[in-house]
Order: structure tokens, then C-alpha cells, then sequence
């Protein structure tokens, strides 16, 4: 492997070009046309423009990317997170091109992005999964048979898909069907297909994620959890590592469920194992696997050290993992805060914009991820992400203090931004005191 194609834009574009660099490999860049002037564009050896604005005609244009790839005679392809890093298709698409695709095999994508079928692997391995259907359906008819055997309150989940998308809560059997209905629709539009199964709903959930990594050699490793519980309509707001709420035998159960499911898919690449721990019993579920890098990578980077981008570059390119398993790491805390192009006063609206001001805290134990620059125009067509803010601290209520100064320092205008929700959260108990679930930031904080 010599140059690499970065299917995405923005701070993982970023991301992705600087580890090639630190591996000596060329990166090559796409972009949209309302991305010309983007960080991304300008820090590659290459830059190639592969559309109009609309993601639809650019970064989710397969056919483009692989031309531009083969084009510029690249021999991979880096997807990154969101637009088509978790398609099996364009995986297939780009091994068929003679294209190395950095991650797992289309097959393994194939499996885990279908979450019926993740969760009949996951439960066909020992590993707990949330009470519910076998099967995913399309007719609410059909599912509402099997919905009093649940029991209520339930949720409804989009089979093909994540990110909150095809998502409801059914909390009376007078509800199910216009509820189904909606679910549906949603799932269709989002994700093609209008199937939909069953879960037991539980009211006060943490959202654990356990970072995983294989290679071709059968290595597997975890780099224990993450903890994604600062949530707004399933839409992840900040994450830490490590969580502030597992004991010490659900954290280790967790983590070696994680790692057995990496082992007997023989799965290649980075990916994260997302479960379910409910506050009232202390029993954990699993709900998912993500089979790509999260955009919350950095909080696992800062704990241990590591280069995870430059990881899978390393392992797609055939090389046998550079790291052992980790033993569970003490004295460290850190704590990701996403700052996104939003309205927190006006229901978290999207800003597009011109940044006219931008000066990012700086320090020791701060890191901060951004491809923003002072006189940035914010496209209104893309994920409202600006950057993330990573605090490392030896202690928790340490990283706590370190993140309140950061945010304090943090000198932005233009454009509205969540800095000031992430100000108000370092205030509130329940999250200092890690007794938030994971609907609390809407049911309590914003109410």
C-alpha cells in the first residue's frame, strides 16, 4: 500500500491525512464543491473533486470515488465514519476494483449492519442481548402479535440501521400501530427498507461501547469501554472513558463478550461493540456493532496512547496488530465534547455559516480535532460537526476542571455553537455524579 483515497471530508478527512503521513503514505483527497476550500483539501498531496454539494452526488457516489481512486493510482480506499463507511456494497465495489477497503470484509458489514442478524450472532455466541424479536418485520399488524409477549413499554428499531433513525418508543398497546407506521416510514426513508423489530424497553440505560480491533493473523484485542451516555434523541453529545458508573466485574464481562465476537467473525479492522447496562438491575445487553472507527476514537487514543487511524491503515495493509491487549488502565480520565454547528437555545438547530471568530482552547492534557479555521464557511449540506474537544486528566474530577477552563477559553462567533449546552452540563449533578441515563439530557436537563 503506497497512496490512499479519504473517502470523507472534514476532521476525520484531517485525521486520516495525517496518519497517512505518519506511515509515509501518499493521501489523496475528495471533495465536494462546496468543500473546496476545506482543510482536508489543501493538507493532501492530491485533491479530487468528486460532485456538486449534495452528499448524494459526492461522498455517497461510489462509482465517483472509485474512479478518482483508480484515477490517481490509488491502492486503497479510507472510508473513515458516516457516508459509506459501513456499506457492504461499496466494500464488495472496491475489492472488485482491486482496491484495498480499510476495514472488515463486505460480508462481515453485511452482517453486523443488519441488527436482527448482529444480534442472532451476538446471542448464538453466549452474549446477552436485549429481550425482543428474533425476526424483523413490515407489517405492524404482524409485529403487534408479538409485542404483548414483550411487554410495554417497548422500542422499535429500524432493522437496517442506527443513529437513532426508524427509532421509537411504544409505551401503550393502543399505540403500537400508528407508532409501527411512523417507525417505518422512517426506517424506509433512512436506510431503504421498512423493517422493523422489537425490543423490551428499559427507562434508565447507560450506553457502554467497547473498542475492538482484528487483524488477518486471528489477533483480536479490546481497548476497553467508552461511555456514550450524554445523549440527545440518540444523538451522542459527549463521551468518556472510563465509565464512571461499571463496576469492575461488568466492565471485564463486557469487554471479554467484546473481544469473543471479534474472534469468531474474524473480523479485520476497527470496530466497537455497543450494549446496553441498565441502572436498576446492573444487567447489560448488547444492541449493536459499529464496524468502523467512532467518531469518539480520541477519548480510547488518549487513554492508551495509540495511533487508531494509523492502525487500520497498518492491519488493511495485511501488517499483524502493533498492539496486545491492554490491561484495564487506572489513574487516567478522558472526556470528548462534541462541538457542533448548533443552536443549543433554539432545540439544537443547525448554523450554517462564516466563522468569523475561532480560537480553540490550548494546554497541557487538551487536544482538540477540527478542520475549522478562522473565516471558515460552514456548508449547510453535511453533518454540523465543527470539532471535538479531548480533556486528559489523571483523574476524572480533574478532567471535569480541565474541560470547564477549555470551554471558558473556547472564543468562537458567527456562528452559533454547543459550547454553552457543554458549559451548563460541567454544572449539572447528574452528570458529575454519573447517575444520567441516557434520555436525561431531554427528559431533565433541557425540560
Amino acid at each position: 500500500m503506497k497512496r490512499v483515497l479519504i473517502a470523507n471530508r472534514g476532521e476525520i478527512a484531517l485525521r486520516a491525512v495525517r496518519a497517512c503521513r505518519s506511515l509515509r503514505l501518499e493521501p489523496v483527497a475528495v471533495y465536494s464543491n462546496a468543500d473546496r476550500n476545506s482543510t482536508h483539501v489543501r493538507a493532501a498531496d492530491r485533491a479530487i473533486c468528486i460532485g456538486p454539494a449534495p452528499s448524494s452526488q459526492s461522498y455517497l457516489n461510489a462509482a465517483a470515488l472509485i474512479t478518482a481512486a483508480l484515477g490517481s493510482g490509488c491502492d486503497a480506499i479510507y472510508p473513515g465514519y458516516g457516508f459509506l463507511s459501513e456499506k457492504s456494497g461499496f466494500a464488495a465495489e472496491c475489492r472488485e476494483a482491486g482496491l484495498t477497503f480499510v476495514g472488515p470484509g463486505a460480508d462481515v458489514i453485511a452482517m453486523m449492519g443488519d441488527k436482527v442478524a448482529a444480534r442472532r450472532t451476538a446471542k448464538k455466541f453466549g452474549i446477552p442481548i436485549v429481550p425482543g424479536t428474533e425476526d424483523a418485520y413490515s407489517s405492524a399488524e404482524e409485529a403487534a402479535r408479538l409485542a404483548a409477549d414483550i411487554g410495554f413499554p417497548l422500542l422499535l428499531k429500524a432493522a437496517g440501521g442506527g443513529g437513532g433513525r426508524g427509532m421509537r418508543i411504544v409505551q401503550e398497546a393502543k399505540d403500537f400501530v400508528s407508532t409501527f407506521t411512523q417507525a417505518s416510514a422512517e426506517a424506509v426513508a433512512a436506510f431503504g427498507q421498512p423493517d422493523v423489530y422489537l425490543e423490551r424497553y428499559f427507562p434508565r440505560v447507560r450506553h457502554i461501547e467497547i473498542q475492538v480491533f482484528g487483524d488477518a493473523h486471528g489477533n483480536a484485542i479490546h481497548l476497553w469501554e467508552r461511555d456514550c451516555s450524554i445523549q440527545r434523541r440518540y444523538q451522542k453529545l459527549v463521551e468518556e472513558a472510563p465509565s464512571p458508573i461499571l463496576d469492575a466485574a461488568s466492565r471485564r464481562q463486557m469487554a471479554e463478550a467484546a473481544v469473543t465476537l471479534v474472534h469468531e467473525l474474524r473480523y479485520e479492522g476497527a470496530g466497537t461493540i455497543e450494549f446496553l447496562y441498565d441502572l436498576e438491575s446492573g444487567n447489560w445487553f448488547f444492541i449493536e456493532m459499529n464496524t468502523r472507527i467512532q467518531v469518539e476514537h480520541p477519548v480510547t487514543e488518549e487513554i492508551f496512547g495509540v495511533d487508531l487511524v494509523a492502525e487500520q491503515l497498518k492491519v488493511a495493509a495485511g501488517e499483524r496488530l502493533s498492539m496486545a491487549q491492554p490491561s484495564q488502565p487506572s489513574g487516567r480520565s478522558a472526556i470528548e465534547f462534541r462541538i457542533n454547528a448548533e443552536d443549543p437555545s433554539a432545540g439544537f438547530r443547525p448554523c450554517p455559516g462564516v466563522v468569523s471568530q475561532w480560537r480553540p482552547p490550548e494546554g497541557p492534557g487538551l487536544r482538540f480535532d477540527s478542520h475549522v479555521y478562522e473565516g471558515y464557511s460552514v456548508p449547510p449540506f453535511y453533518d454540523s460537526l465543527l470539532g471535538k474537544l479531548i480533556v486528559k486528566a489523571s483523574s476524572r474530577d480533574e478532567a471535569l476542571a480541565a474541560a470547564q477552563a477549555a470551554l471558558d477559553r473556547f472564543a468562537v462567533a458567527g456562528i452559533a455553537t454547543t459550547i454553552p449546552f457543554h458549559r451548563k452540563l460541567l454544572s449539572e449533578r447528574a452528570f458529575r455524579d454519573g447517575s444520567a441515563d441516557t434520555r436525561w439530557v431531554e427528559r431533565d436537563m433541557l425540560s
